[in-house]
């Protein structure tokens, strides 16, 4: 996917690709061998996986650096003000992280 178009696209899309990338993921796994009942609990939900690549968007155009961890705060705040439907998401992806 190019840059542009997911830049542009809408949460319901960015939720749609989300949806898609976890069920590859479960896919794979179960063609593994593993039980998804021992790894469904491990994967991110749609919405945590759509803030993780807004977040990974974010650190491409800005060269590749990983984020401070100050930078990082704001950044996934800003994800919530750009995207109010995340802001519940992005708040308990927060408080995990500063656990």
């Amino acid at each position: 996917m190019t840059e542009g178009r997911r830049r542009g696209a809408s949460l319901e899309v960015l939720r749609a690709e989300a949806h898609d990338e976890l069920q590859t993921v479960i896919l794979a796994r179960a063609r593994g061998g593993e039980d998804p009942w021992e790894f469904m609990s491990e994967l991110p939900t749609v919405d945590e996986l759509v803030v993780w690549m807004l977040r990974a968007e974010s650190i491409r155009d800005d060269d590749g650096r990983l984020p401070s961890a100050a930078r990082d705060y704001r950044l996934l705040r800003q994800i919530a003000l750009d995207h109010p439907a995340l802001t519940t998401t992005v708040w308990r992806m927060l408080d995990r992280l500063s656990a």
